[in-house]
Protein backbone atom coordinates (compact mmCIF):
# COMPACT_ATOMS: atom_id res chain seq x y z
CA UNK A 1 0.00 0.00 0.00
CA UNK A 2 2.62 2.68 0.83
CA UNK A 3 4.53 1.86 -2.34
CA UNK A 4 1.36 2.15 -4.42
CA UNK A 5 0.46 5.46 -2.78
CA UNK A 6 3.92 6.74 -3.70
CA UNK A 7 3.28 5.81 -7.31
CA UNK A 8 -0.02 7.69 -7.11
CA UNK A 9 1.80 10.83 -5.93
CA UNK A 10 4.31 10.44 -8.77
CA UNK A 11 1.53 10.18 -11.34
CA UNK A 12 -0.28 13.19 -9.95
CA UNK A 13 2.91 15.27 -9.86
CA UNK A 14 4.10 14.27 -13.32
CA UNK A 15 4.41 17.23 -15.71
CA UNK A 16 2.55 17.24 -18.99
CA UNK A 17 2.36 19.78 -21.76
CA UNK A 18 -1.15 20.77 -20.71
CA UNK A 19 -2.49 21.04 -17.16
CA UNK A 20 -5.72 19.36 -16.10
CA UNK A 21 -8.83 21.10 -17.38
CA UNK A 22 -11.02 22.14 -14.46
CA UNK A 23 -13.42 24.95 -15.30
CA UNK A 24 -14.70 25.66 -11.81
CA UNK A 25 -16.04 23.63 -8.96
CA UNK A 26 -19.72 23.03 -8.24
CA UNK A 27 -20.76 24.01 -4.74
CA UNK A 28 -22.40 20.97 -3.17
CA UNK A 29 -22.48 22.51 0.32
CA UNK A 30 -24.90 25.21 1.48
CA UNK A 31 -23.93 28.85 1.82
CA UNK A 32 -23.84 30.38 5.27
CA UNK A 33 -26.60 32.95 5.73
CA UNK A 34 -25.35 35.16 8.53
CA UNK A 35 -28.16 37.70 8.59
CA UNK A 36 -31.91 37.23 8.81
CA UNK A 37 -34.26 38.78 6.28
CA UNK A 38 -35.10 41.74 8.50
CA UNK A 39 -31.41 42.65 8.81
CA UNK A 40 -30.95 42.53 5.04
CA UNK A 41 -34.05 44.67 4.60
CA UNK A 42 -32.54 47.26 6.95
CA UNK A 43 -29.37 47.37 4.84
CA UNK A 44 -31.43 47.79 1.68
CA UNK A 45 -33.52 50.56 3.26
CA UNK A 46 -30.45 52.48 4.45
CA UNK A 47 -28.88 51.99 1.02
CA UNK A 48 -31.93 53.56 -0.66
CA UNK A 49 -31.64 56.49 1.75
CA UNK A 50 -27.90 56.86 1.16
CA UNK A 51 -28.33 56.84 -2.60
CA UNK A 52 -31.32 59.21 -2.67
CA UNK A 53 -30.05 61.70 -0.06
CA UNK A 54 -26.25 61.64 -0.48
CA UNK A 55 -25.82 60.15 -3.93
CA UNK A 56 -22.69 59.31 -5.94
CA UNK A 57 -20.25 61.55 -7.81
CA UNK A 58 -19.27 60.87 -11.43
CA UNK A 59 -16.12 62.89 -12.14
CA UNK A 60 -15.31 63.98 -15.72
CA UNK A 61 -17.85 61.65 -17.31
CA UNK A 62 -20.62 63.70 -18.98
CA UNK A 63 -21.87 60.62 -20.84
CA UNK A 64 -22.55 58.77 -17.58
CA UNK A 65 -24.35 61.85 -16.24
CA UNK A 66 -26.46 62.01 -19.40
CA UNK A 67 -27.40 58.34 -19.06
CA UNK A 68 -28.48 58.82 -15.45
CA UNK A 69 -30.45 61.98 -16.24
CA UNK A 70 -32.29 60.21 -19.04
CA UNK A 71 -33.03 57.27 -16.72
CA UNK A 72 -34.75 59.52 -14.19
CA UNK A 73 -32.01 60.16 -11.65
CA UNK A 74 -31.51 63.57 -10.04
CA UNK A 75 -28.31 64.99 -11.55
CA UNK A 76 -26.87 68.16 -10.05
CA UNK A 77 -23.40 69.01 -11.31
CA UNK A 78 -21.40 65.78 -11.03
CA UNK A 79 -23.56 64.43 -8.19
CA UNK A 80 -26.23 61.82 -8.99
CA UNK A 81 -29.02 60.95 -6.57
CA UNK A 82 -31.14 57.93 -7.27
CA UNK A 83 -34.87 57.69 -6.56
CA UNK A 84 -35.87 54.56 -4.61
CA UNK A 85 -36.37 51.54 -6.83
CA UNK A 86 -34.53 52.90 -9.89
CA UNK A 87 -31.38 50.79 -9.60
CA UNK A 88 -33.23 47.57 -8.83
CA UNK A 89 -35.50 48.09 -11.82
CA UNK A 90 -32.49 48.55 -14.09
CA UNK A 91 -30.78 45.44 -12.74
CA UNK A 92 -33.65 43.20 -13.83
CA UNK A 93 -32.01 42.91 -17.26
CA UNK A 94 -28.65 41.67 -15.86
CA UNK A 95 -28.11 37.92 -16.30
CA UNK A 96 -28.12 35.75 -13.18
CA UNK A 97 -25.73 33.32 -14.86
CA UNK A 98 -23.45 33.63 -17.88
CA UNK A 99 -20.35 32.08 -19.44
CA UNK A 100 -16.98 33.64 -20.03
CA UNK A 101 -15.56 31.88 -23.05
CA UNK A 102 -11.91 30.86 -23.04
CA UNK A 103 -9.53 30.68 -25.98
CA UNK A 104 -9.63 26.94 -25.38
CA UNK A 105 -13.37 26.15 -25.36
CA UNK A 106 -12.76 23.34 -22.89
CA UNK A 107 -11.78 25.98 -20.32
CA UNK A 108 -14.89 28.15 -20.66
CA UNK A 109 -16.26 29.03 -17.22
CA UNK A 110 -19.76 29.52 -15.84
CA UNK A 111 -20.34 32.48 -13.53
CA UNK A 112 -23.33 32.39 -11.23
CA UNK A 113 -25.49 29.66 -9.81
CA UNK A 114 -23.56 27.11 -7.77
CA UNK A 115 -20.30 27.42 -9.69
CA UNK A 116 -17.11 28.72 -8.04
CA UNK A 117 -14.21 30.06 -10.10
CA UNK A 118 -10.77 30.75 -8.62
CA UNK A 119 -8.47 33.42 -10.07
CA UNK A 120 -5.05 34.68 -8.89
CA UNK A 121 -4.04 37.91 -7.14
CA UNK A 122 -4.49 41.19 -9.00
CA UNK A 123 -2.92 44.64 -9.12
CA UNK A 124 0.40 44.23 -7.29
CA UNK A 125 3.22 46.67 -8.06
CA UNK A 126 5.80 44.39 -6.41
CA UNK A 127 6.72 40.72 -6.72
CA UNK A 128 8.84 38.61 -4.41
CA UNK A 129 10.53 35.24 -4.20
CA UNK A 130 12.91 33.64 -1.74
CA UNK A 131 15.91 34.06 -4.04
CA UNK A 132 15.59 37.70 -5.10
CA UNK A 133 13.37 39.24 -2.43
CA UNK A 134 10.84 42.03 -2.97
CA UNK A 135 11.19 44.11 -6.13
CA UNK A 136 9.14 45.97 -8.71
CA UNK A 137 7.35 43.68 -11.14
CA UNK A 138 8.47 43.40 -14.77
CA UNK A 139 6.92 41.98 -17.93
CA UNK A 140 9.08 38.89 -17.40
CA UNK A 141 7.49 38.44 -13.99
CA UNK A 142 4.06 38.95 -15.51
CA UNK A 143 4.72 36.24 -18.10
CA UNK A 144 6.12 33.88 -15.45
CA UNK A 145 3.07 34.35 -13.24
CA UNK A 146 0.72 33.77 -16.19
CA UNK A 147 2.51 30.50 -16.90
CA UNK A 148 2.33 29.40 -13.26
CA UNK A 149 -1.40 30.12 -13.12
CA UNK A 150 -1.84 28.17 -16.34
CA UNK A 151 0.05 25.25 -14.82
CA UNK A 152 -2.27 24.92 -11.83
CA UNK A 153 -5.46 22.90 -12.31
CA UNK A 154 -6.95 24.58 -9.24
CA UNK A 155 -6.90 28.08 -10.77
CA UNK A 156 -9.63 28.23 -13.40
CA UNK A 157 -8.97 31.78 -14.58
CA UNK A 158 -5.81 33.57 -15.71
CA UNK A 159 -6.73 36.77 -13.83
CA UNK A 160 -5.76 40.23 -14.99
CA UNK A 161 -2.97 42.48 -13.70
CA UNK A 162 -1.21 39.84 -11.64
CA UNK A 163 1.63 42.32 -11.26
CA UNK A 164 2.39 45.69 -12.78
CA UNK A 165 5.16 45.38 -15.42
CA UNK A 166 6.87 48.59 -14.34
CA UNK A 167 9.59 48.24 -16.99
CA UNK A 168 7.00 49.15 -19.65
CA UNK A 169 5.34 52.56 -20.19
CA UNK A 170 2.15 53.08 -18.19
CA UNK A 171 0.09 53.90 -21.27
CA UNK A 172 1.25 50.84 -23.24
CA UNK A 173 1.81 48.02 -20.75
CA UNK A 174 -1.83 46.90 -20.95
CA UNK A 175 -1.15 45.65 -24.48
CA UNK A 176 1.66 43.38 -23.32
CA UNK A 177 -0.37 42.12 -20.38
CA UNK A 178 -3.36 41.15 -22.50
CA UNK A 179 -1.03 39.57 -25.03
CA UNK A 180 0.65 37.51 -22.28
CA UNK A 181 -2.73 36.13 -21.16
CA UNK A 182 -3.61 35.21 -24.73
CA UNK A 183 -0.19 33.83 -25.67
CA UNK A 184 0.93 31.94 -22.55
CA UNK A 185 -2.44 30.65 -21.38
CA UNK A 186 -5.74 29.57 -22.86
CA UNK A 187 -7.79 30.16 -19.72
CA UNK A 188 -10.30 33.05 -19.39
CA UNK A 189 -8.72 36.39 -18.52
CA UNK A 190 -9.28 40.04 -17.58
CA UNK A 191 -8.38 43.16 -19.52
CA UNK A 192 -7.31 46.68 -18.62
CA UNK A 193 -9.50 49.19 -16.77
CA UNK A 194 -7.07 52.05 -16.13
CA UNK A 195 -8.57 54.16 -18.94
CA UNK A 196 -11.54 53.66 -21.28
CA UNK A 197 -9.25 53.54 -24.32
CA UNK A 198 -7.15 50.80 -22.71
CA UNK A 199 -10.31 48.84 -21.99
CA UNK A 200 -11.21 49.27 -25.68
CA UNK A 201 -7.76 48.01 -26.73
CA UNK A 202 -8.21 44.93 -24.52
CA UNK A 203 -11.56 44.16 -26.12
CA UNK A 204 -10.15 44.69 -29.61
CA UNK A 205 -7.37 42.19 -28.92
CA UNK A 206 -10.02 39.71 -27.77
CA UNK A 207 -11.84 40.27 -31.07
CA UNK A 208 -8.67 39.38 -32.97
CA UNK A 209 -8.56 36.04 -31.15
CA UNK A 210 -12.24 35.12 -30.90
CA UNK A 211 -13.67 36.90 -33.92
CA UNK A 212 -15.72 40.09 -33.96
CA UNK A 213 -19.08 38.36 -34.43
CA UNK A 214 -18.43 35.91 -31.61
CA UNK A 215 -17.44 38.68 -29.19
CA UNK A 216 -20.57 40.65 -30.10
CA UNK A 217 -22.71 37.75 -28.86
CA UNK A 218 -20.57 36.25 -26.09
CA UNK A 219 -18.57 37.32 -23.05
CA UNK A 220 -14.85 36.63 -23.57
CA UNK A 221 -13.20 39.24 -21.32
CA UNK A 222 -13.85 40.88 -17.94
CA UNK A 223 -12.64 44.11 -16.35
CA UNK A 224 -12.13 44.63 -12.62
CA UNK A 225 -13.63 48.02 -11.73
CA UNK A 226 -12.53 49.63 -8.44
CA UNK A 227 -14.48 52.79 -7.73
CA UNK A 228 -13.04 55.60 -5.63
CA UNK A 229 -14.81 54.89 -2.37
CA UNK A 230 -16.57 56.57 -0.74
CA UNK A 231 -19.27 57.17 -3.35
CA UNK A 232 -17.17 58.34 -6.30
CA UNK A 233 -16.65 57.03 -9.82
CA UNK A 234 -13.88 58.78 -11.74
CA UNK A 235 -13.83 58.84 -15.53
CA UNK A 236 -11.40 55.93 -15.76
CA UNK A 237 -13.71 53.59 -13.86
CA UNK A 238 -17.11 54.71 -15.11
CA UNK A 239 -15.67 54.96 -18.62
CA UNK A 240 -14.29 51.43 -18.38
CA UNK A 241 -17.70 50.16 -17.20
CA UNK A 242 -19.34 51.77 -20.20
CA UNK A 243 -16.70 50.42 -22.58
CA UNK A 244 -16.98 46.82 -21.43
CA UNK A 245 -20.76 46.89 -21.22
CA UNK A 246 -21.17 48.48 -24.67
CA UNK A 247 -19.21 45.56 -26.13
CA UNK A 248 -21.30 43.02 -24.22
CA UNK A 249 -18.37 42.16 -21.96
CA UNK A 250 -18.35 41.91 -18.17
CA UNK A 251 -17.34 44.62 -15.70
CA UNK A 252 -16.75 43.29 -12.19
CA UNK A 253 -17.91 46.13 -9.92
CA UNK A 254 -15.81 46.23 -6.76
CA UNK A 255 -15.82 49.02 -4.13
CA UNK A 256 -12.59 49.62 -2.24
CA UNK A 257 -14.15 49.84 1.20
CA UNK A 258 -11.88 50.11 4.24
CA UNK A 259 -13.79 50.52 7.48
CA UNK A 260 -12.36 53.52 9.29
CA UNK A 261 -10.81 55.02 6.14
CA UNK A 262 -12.90 54.92 2.95
CA UNK A 263 -16.02 53.91 4.90
CA UNK A 264 -17.37 54.38 8.43
CA UNK A 265 -15.78 52.36 11.21
CA UNK A 266 -19.05 50.51 11.75
CA UNK A 267 -18.89 47.45 9.51
CA UNK A 268 -22.64 47.34 8.88
CA UNK A 269 -22.37 50.89 7.53
CA UNK A 270 -19.37 49.86 5.42
CA UNK A 271 -21.36 46.94 4.00
CA UNK A 272 -24.27 49.27 3.23
CA UNK A 273 -21.95 51.70 1.45
CA UNK A 274 -20.32 48.91 -0.57
CA UNK A 275 -23.71 47.50 -1.53
CA UNK A 276 -24.84 50.93 -2.70
CA UNK A 277 -21.73 51.52 -4.79
CA UNK A 278 -22.02 48.11 -6.44
CA UNK A 279 -25.65 48.67 -7.38
CA UNK A 280 -24.77 51.95 -9.10
CA UNK A 281 -21.94 50.42 -11.13
CA UNK A 282 -23.94 47.37 -12.17
CA UNK A 283 -26.95 49.50 -13.10
CA UNK A 284 -24.76 51.81 -15.21
CA UNK A 285 -23.73 48.79 -17.27
CA UNK A 286 -27.39 47.99 -17.88
CA UNK A 287 -28.10 51.57 -18.95
CA UNK A 288 -25.40 51.22 -21.58
CA UNK A 289 -26.47 47.79 -22.78
CA UNK A 290 -29.38 45.96 -21.16
CA UNK A 291 -28.44 42.33 -20.66
CA UNK A 292 -24.69 42.95 -20.45
CA UNK A 293 -23.12 40.60 -17.90
CA UNK A 294 -22.02 42.15 -14.61
CA UNK A 295 -20.62 40.78 -11.37
CA UNK A 296 -21.50 42.05 -7.90
CA UNK A 297 -18.09 42.60 -6.29
CA UNK A 298 -17.24 42.70 -2.60
CA UNK A 299 -14.14 44.18 -1.01
CA UNK A 300 -14.84 45.22 2.56
CA UNK A 301 -12.20 45.13 5.27
CA UNK A 302 -10.92 47.31 8.10
CA UNK A 303 -7.88 49.42 8.85
CA UNK A 304 -5.57 49.37 11.82
CA UNK A 305 -6.77 52.51 13.58
CA UNK A 306 -3.36 53.03 15.14
CA UNK A 307 -1.37 53.02 11.89
CA UNK A 308 -4.00 53.54 9.18
CA UNK A 309 -2.82 50.42 7.33
CA UNK A 310 -5.43 48.07 5.84
CA UNK A 311 -5.85 44.80 7.72
CA UNK A 312 -6.86 41.52 6.13
CA UNK A 313 -8.11 38.11 7.18
CA UNK A 314 -10.02 39.76 10.02
CA UNK A 315 -13.28 38.55 11.58
CA UNK A 316 -14.97 41.79 10.50
CA UNK A 317 -14.11 41.28 6.84
CA UNK A 318 -15.27 37.66 7.01
CA UNK A 319 -18.64 38.76 8.38
CA UNK A 320 -18.90 41.37 5.62
CA UNK A 321 -18.33 38.66 2.99
CA UNK A 322 -21.19 36.56 4.35
CA UNK A 323 -23.59 39.50 4.16
CA UNK A 324 -22.36 40.52 0.69
CA UNK A 325 -23.17 37.03 -0.59
CA UNK A 326 -26.70 37.25 0.80
CA UNK A 327 -27.28 40.68 -0.71
CA UNK A 328 -26.01 39.59 -4.12
CA UNK A 329 -28.37 36.62 -4.13
CA UNK A 330 -31.29 38.92 -3.29
CA UNK A 331 -30.36 41.15 -6.25
CA UNK A 332 -29.85 38.08 -8.45
CA UNK A 333 -26.27 38.69 -9.62
CA UNK A 334 -23.14 36.53 -9.65
CA UNK A 335 -20.90 37.60 -6.77
CA UNK A 336 -17.16 38.14 -6.39
CA UNK A 337 -15.79 37.94 -2.85
CA UNK A 338 -12.41 38.15 -1.19
CA UNK A 339 -9.66 35.62 -1.75
CA UNK A 340 -6.46 34.72 0.07
CA UNK A 341 -5.94 38.12 1.72
CA UNK A 342 -3.16 38.87 4.18
CA UNK A 343 -1.17 41.77 5.59
CA UNK A 344 1.93 39.60 6.02
CA UNK A 345 5.11 40.53 4.19
CA UNK A 346 6.26 36.90 3.82
CA UNK A 347 4.67 33.57 2.87
CA UNK A 348 4.60 32.61 6.55
CA UNK A 349 2.17 31.47 9.25
CA UNK A 350 0.47 34.87 9.44
CA UNK A 351 -0.01 34.87 5.68
CA UNK A 352 -1.68 31.49 5.57
CA UNK A 353 -3.76 32.06 8.73
CA UNK A 354 -5.24 35.29 7.38
CA UNK A 355 -5.61 33.92 3.87
CA UNK A 356 -7.47 30.81 4.98
CA UNK A 357 -9.82 32.94 7.12
CA UNK A 358 -10.65 35.18 4.16
CA UNK A 359 -10.89 32.35 1.64
CA UNK A 360 -13.24 30.22 3.75
CA UNK A 361 -15.50 33.22 4.30
CA UNK A 362 -15.56 33.81 0.55
CA UNK A 363 -16.44 30.21 -0.25
CA UNK A 364 -19.08 29.89 2.44
CA UNK A 365 -20.60 33.27 1.54
CA UNK A 366 -21.54 31.93 -1.88
CA UNK A 367 -18.89 33.57 -4.05
CA UNK A 368 -18.96 32.65 -7.71
CA UNK A 369 -15.75 34.42 -8.70
CA UNK A 370 -12.87 34.51 -6.23
CA UNK A 371 -10.32 36.98 -7.52
CA UNK A 372 -7.20 37.33 -5.34
CA UNK A 373 -7.35 33.61 -4.45
CA UNK A 374 -3.58 32.98 -4.79
CA UNK A 375 -0.35 34.92 -4.37
CA UNK A 376 -1.46 37.96 -2.36
CA UNK A 377 0.98 39.44 0.19
CA UNK A 378 1.45 42.76 2.00
CA UNK A 379 -2.10 44.04 1.66
CA UNK A 380 -2.13 43.89 -2.18
CA UNK A 381 1.31 45.42 -2.67
CA UNK A 382 3.24 42.22 -3.43
CA UNK A 383 2.63 39.01 -5.33
CA UNK A 384 4.79 36.18 -4.03
CA UNK A 385 5.87 33.37 -6.32
CA UNK A 386 5.95 30.99 -3.36
CA UNK A 387 2.61 32.01 -1.97
CA UNK A 388 1.04 31.69 -5.41
CA UNK A 389 1.77 27.98 -5.52
CA UNK A 390 1.07 27.52 -1.78
CA UNK A 391 -2.36 29.07 -2.17
CA UNK A 392 -3.04 27.13 -5.36
CA UNK A 393 -2.26 23.89 -3.53
CA UNK A 394 -4.74 24.86 -0.82
CA UNK A 395 -7.36 25.63 -3.47
CA UNK A 396 -7.19 21.95 -4.36
CA UNK A 397 -8.38 21.21 -0.84
CA UNK A 398 -11.17 23.77 -1.31
CA UNK A 399 -12.34 21.86 -4.36
CA UNK A 400 -12.80 18.81 -2.16
CA UNK A 401 -14.43 20.82 0.62
CA UNK A 402 -17.00 22.33 -1.77
CA UNK A 403 -18.09 18.90 -2.96
CA UNK A 404 -19.29 17.92 0.52
CA UNK A 405 -19.62 14.29 1.65
CA UNK A 406 -20.92 11.67 -0.80
CA UNK A 407 -23.78 9.46 0.37
CA UNK A 408 -23.87 6.77 -2.30
CA UNK A 409 -24.01 3.18 -1.04
CA UNK A 410 -20.33 2.37 -1.55
CA UNK A 411 -19.35 5.36 0.61
CA UNK A 412 -20.97 3.69 3.64
CA UNK A 413 -18.44 0.85 3.24
CA UNK A 414 -20.59 -1.93 4.73
CA UNK A 415 -18.44 -4.52 2.93
CA UNK A 416 -15.38 -3.06 4.69
CA UNK A 417 -17.02 -3.42 8.09
CA UNK A 418 -17.86 -7.05 7.23
CA UNK A 419 -14.32 -7.79 6.07
CA UNK A 420 -12.47 -6.11 8.94
CA UNK A 421 -14.82 -6.73 11.86
CA UNK A 422 -14.37 -5.40 15.40
CA UNK A 423 -10.83 -4.53 16.40
CA UNK A 424 -9.30 -4.74 12.92
CA UNK A 425 -7.89 -2.04 10.67
CA UNK A 426 -8.95 -0.81 7.25
CA UNK A 427 -5.58 0.02 5.77
CA UNK A 428 -5.46 -2.83 3.27
CA UNK A 429 -9.06 -4.01 2.99
CA UNK A 430 -10.78 -4.30 -0.39
CA UNK A 431 -12.85 -1.12 0.05
CA UNK A 432 -9.73 0.89 0.81
CA UNK A 433 -7.89 -0.57 -2.17
CA UNK A 434 -10.81 0.31 -4.46
CA UNK A 435 -11.00 3.90 -3.29
CA UNK A 436 -7.55 4.95 -2.09
CA UNK A 437 -6.72 7.00 -5.19
CA UNK A 438 -9.67 9.35 -4.69
CA UNK A 439 -10.57 8.99 -0.99
CA UNK A 440 -8.65 12.00 0.33
CA UNK A 441 -7.18 15.18 -1.09
CA UNK A 442 -3.40 14.90 -0.90
CA UNK A 443 -1.71 18.29 -0.79
CA UNK A 444 1.46 18.44 -2.86
CA UNK A 445 3.33 20.87 -0.62
CA UNK A 446 2.36 19.53 2.80
CA UNK A 447 4.80 17.15 4.50
CA UNK A 448 3.37 14.23 6.50
CA UNK A 449 6.56 12.18 6.85
CA UNK A 450 8.19 11.19 10.12
CA UNK A 451 10.45 13.85 11.61
CA UNK A 452 13.56 11.76 10.95
CA UNK A 453 12.72 11.33 7.27
CA UNK A 454 11.87 15.01 6.85
CA UNK A 455 15.11 15.98 8.60
CA UNK A 456 17.23 13.62 6.50
CA UNK A 457 15.74 15.14 3.34
CA UNK A 458 16.84 18.64 4.31
CA UNK A 459 14.20 19.73 6.83
CA UNK A 460 12.65 22.29 4.48
CA UNK A 461 9.57 24.35 5.32
CA UNK A 462 6.63 24.82 2.97
CA UNK A 463 7.93 28.07 1.49
CA UNK A 464 11.14 26.33 0.38
CA UNK A 465 9.15 23.46 -1.07
CA UNK A 466 7.02 26.00 -2.91
CA UNK A 467 10.18 27.68 -4.21
CA UNK A 468 11.28 24.41 -5.76
CA UNK A 469 7.84 23.78 -7.21
CA UNK A 470 7.40 27.05 -9.09
CA UNK A 471 10.86 26.74 -10.57
CA UNK A 472 10.08 23.23 -11.79
CA UNK A 473 6.77 24.39 -13.22
CA UNK A 474 8.47 27.12 -15.24
CA UNK A 475 11.22 24.75 -16.35
CA UNK A 476 8.69 22.24 -17.73
CA UNK A 477 6.14 24.76 -18.99
CA UNK A 478 4.88 24.34 -22.55
CA UNK A 479 2.59 27.00 -24.03
CA UNK A 480 -0.86 26.18 -25.41
CA UNK A 481 -1.13 26.37 -29.15
CA UNK A 482 -1.96 29.76 -30.68
CA UNK A 483 -2.66 30.07 -34.40
CA UNK A 484 0.24 31.87 -36.10
CA UNK A 485 -2.08 34.16 -38.03
CA UNK A 486 -3.84 35.21 -34.83
CA UNK A 487 -0.51 35.73 -33.10
CA UNK A 488 0.65 37.91 -36.01
CA UNK A 489 -2.58 39.89 -35.81
CA UNK A 490 -2.10 40.55 -32.10
CA UNK A 491 1.49 41.64 -32.57
CA UNK A 492 0.59 43.92 -35.47
CA UNK A 493 -2.18 45.55 -33.44
CA UNK A 494 0.16 46.12 -30.50
CA UNK A 495 2.86 47.61 -32.71
CA UNK A 496 0.44 50.03 -34.36
CA UNK A 497 -1.03 51.15 -31.04
CA UNK A 498 2.40 51.70 -29.51
CA UNK A 499 3.56 53.76 -32.48
CA UNK A 500 0.59 56.13 -32.11
CA UNK A 501 1.54 57.29 -28.61
CA UNK A 502 4.69 58.61 -26.94
CA UNK A 503 5.82 56.66 -23.90
CA UNK A 504 4.21 57.79 -20.66
CA UNK A 505 5.95 56.62 -17.49
CA UNK A 506 3.57 58.24 -15.00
Amino acid sequence: MPRTAHRRRDRRNSHTSEPSTITGVRREIPTYDLMRAEGLELIEAHSERLLSEIGVKFIDDPEALRLWRDAGADVAGDRVRFPPGLLHSLLKTAPKLFHQHARNPARTIELGGNNVVFAPAYGMPFVSDLDNGRRYGTIRDFENLTKLVYASPWLHHSGGTTCEPTDLPVNKRHLDMVYAHLKWSDKPFMGSVTAPERAADSIEMARIVFGRDFVEKNCVIMGNINMNSPLVFDHAMSGAIRTYAAAGQCPVIVPFVLGGATAPVSMIAAVTQAYSEVLVGCALAQLVRPGAPVIFGNFVTSVDLRSGSPSFGTPESALASYVAGQLARRVGLPVRCSGAFTSSKLPDAQAMMESVTALHASVLSGANFVLQSAGWLEGALTLSYEKLVMDADYLGAMHRFLKGLPVEEDAFAMDAFSEVGPGGHFFGCAHTMRNYETAFYEAELSDTQAFETWSDQGGTDMARRANRKWKEQLRTYEPPLLDEGIDDGLRDFMARKKEQLPDNWH
